[in-house]
C-alpha cells in the first residue's frame, strides 16, 4: 500500500462504526466512510469536541451539523525540500488548500493523494527538461499545483465551472497564481479526443476519473463502461520520451489488479516502462492502522 504520511495538517485521528474522526488544520471533523466496519470505543476526546459532523441518510445523500465551523479555512502541504543553487542549502515550499464542507460529504480535498503528488513531483524534478503534464478529471487542483510546483508545464481539464474556479484560487494561494497552467472546462473524453487530432503530447497524465458523473453539455460517464476507451485515447497523447501515467479509482470492483490489467493493455507497448498498481491510504494517529483510500495505478518509464 501507497501511504500519504508526510501530511502536518491533516490526521485521521480515529475510525469506528462507519465514521472516520479527522482533524482538517486546527477543526475537527467526523464524515462516514464504508471501510470502517469495525465498532471500537469512541476514546479520542475528538469524538465529543468536532466541529462538523456528516450524518448519512439511510434513504441516500445525508447533511451537515455544524459546531462552531468557519464556512471555509485554509491547511496547506509541505512540498519536499528544494536544492538551492549551491547545492547545500534547502528550503521549504507548501500547497495551500481552500476548504469548505458541501454535498456528499467532501471538503475539497483528497488527502490521500500526496503520496501520488510526491511520486510525480519527483519525476518531474528530476527529468532534467520541460515536463508537459496533462491533469483530467482534476478537481480543485491538488495534482496540478503539485506537478507546477515540480516545473511542470500543466493543462488542467475539468468539467465543473466551479471546480476549476476553486483550483485556480487554490493556485493562488500557493503561490501559483503565475505559473504556466493551463484552466479549462470541458468534457475529459471530448478533449483528449482533439488532442489526437491536434498532434498534441504531454509527458505525463494523471486522470482521477469519477464512478458515474456529467460533462459541462451533459455527456454521461459511467466508469465501468468508459474507463477503458478512454485508456486507450489518452494512451495516444503520451509522449514517445514519456515520464509517468497515473490513474485513481475510488469505484467499488475496479482493484489494483483490475487497474494494472488495464494500464498493461490500453497503453502503447512501444512505450516500453513499468505498470505498477496498489492501494492508496492513510495513517490512523490512535492505532497502528492504514484507512485504505482507493487505489492507483502508475505507469513510468524508469
Amino acid at each position: 500500500m501507497w501511504i500519504a504520511n508526510n501530511w502536518i495538517d491533516y490526521e485521521v485521528l480515529d475510525t469506528s462504526a462507519g465514521e472516520k474522526l479527522e482533524r482538517w488544520g486546527k477543526y475537527i471533523l467526523v464524515r462516514p466512510d464504508p471501510q470502517v466496519i469495525w465498532d471500537t470505543p469512541h476514546g479520542h476526546r475528538g469524538w465529543r469536541q468536532k466541529n462538523g459532523h456528516y450524518h448519512r441518510s439511510a434513504k441516500g445523500g445525508g447533511e451537515w451539523e455544524f459546531f462552531d465551523l468557519p464556512k471555509e479555512w485554509t491547511i496547506s502541504y509541505p512540498l519536499p525540500c528544494l536544492q538551492e543553487g549551491d547545492g547545500k542549502a534547502t528550503r521549504e515550499e507548501h500547497l495551500t488548500f481552500h476548504l469548505k464542507p458541501f454535498s456528499f460529504k467532501h471538503t475539497g480535498l483528497f488527502p490521500e493523494q500526496a503520496v501520488n503528488w510526491d511520486w510525480f513531483s519527483r519525476l518531474i524534478r528530476e527529468a532534467g527538461r520541460p515536463v508537459k503534464v496533462l491533469n483530467l478529471f482534476a478537481y480543485t487542483g491538488g495534482a496540478t499545483l503539485a506537478a507546477a510546483a515540480a516545473g511542470a508545464q500543466v493543462t488542467h481539464v475539468d468539467a465543473s465551472k466551479g471546480m476549476v474556479g476553486w483550483a485556480r484560487e487554490n493556485a493562488a494561494s500557493s503561490g501559483l497564481g503565475d505559473a504556466p497552467i493551463r484552466w479549462l472546462v470541458d468534457d475529459c473524453v471530448k478533449f483528449v479526443e482533439r488532442e489526437i487530432r491536434r498532434g498534441s503530447k504531454y509527458d505525463g497524465i494523471i486522470m482521477d476519473p469519477p464512478s458515474y458523473g456529467r460533462g459541462p453539455k451533459g455527456e454521461i460517464w459511467k466508469m465501468e463502461e468508459s474507463i477503458w476507451p478512454f485508456l486507450q485515447l489518452t494512451g495516444q497523447i503520451l509522449s514517445k520520451d514519456a515520464l509517468f501515467f497515473l490513474i485513481n479509482s475510488y469505484t467499488t470492483g475496479l482493484q489494483p489488479a483490475v487497474l494494472t490489467c488495464l494500464a498493461r493493455q490500453a497503453l502503447p507497448p512501444s512505450l516500453g516502462g513499468k505498470v505498477e498498481a496498489q492501494e492508496i491510504g492513510l495513517p490512523v494517529s490512535s492505532a497502528d492502522l492504514v484507512l485504505p483510500c482507493g487505489a492507483s495505478c502508475r505507469w513510468t518509464r524508469e
